[in-house]
C-alpha cells in the first residue's frame, strides 16, 4: 500500500496529495489528503485523510500548519469544505482542532470488507 500511496502522490492525474514539515533535514510532520466529488455540491471537497507530528513537535503549531496548507491548497483547487474525522479518545488533535475548526454532529459508520 505505501508504493502505490507514493505512485499516487507523485502522478498529476490523481486527486491524492501530501504536504511535509521539515525542520532542518528531519520531517517532523505530514498530512495527506484528497479532493472528491459531492452529489450535494458542484465543486469537490477535500478530505484531510492523515496528518501526524513527531511527538516532540506537538502542540508547537506543525498541526496547524499542515491544516492551513491543505486549507490553502483547497481553495485554489475551488474546494468548498474541508474535513476530516478522528478519534473521540485523541484528545491531543482535538485540542488543536477545536481551535481551527467546527466540530459537527456526524458520527461515522462504515462497513468494511
Amino acid at each position: 500500500m505505501t508504493e502505490i500511496t507514493w505512485q499516487r502522490f507523485l502522478d498529476a492525474t490523481e486527486p491524492v496529495h501530501a504536504l511535509v514539515v521539515q525542520e532542518d533535514e528531519a520531517l517532523i510532520g505530514f498530512v495527506h489528503y484528497l479532493f472528491h466529488r459531492s452529489t450535494a455540491r458542484v465543486h469537490p471537497t477535500c478530505y484531510l485523510q492523515d496528518m501526524f507530528t513527531v511527538p516532540e513537535r506537538r502542540g508547537r503549531g506543525v498541526g496547524r500548519a499542515l491544516i492551513q496548507g491543505v486549507c490553502e491548497r483547497a481553495k485554489a483547487a475551488g474546494a468548498y469544505r474541508v474535513y476530516w474525522i478522528t478519534g473521540r479518545d485523541n484528545t491531543v488533535a482535538r485540542a488543536l482542532y477545536g481551535k481551527v475548526a467546527t466540530l459537527t454532529n456526524f458520527v461515522q459508520y462504515r462497513i468494511d470488507f
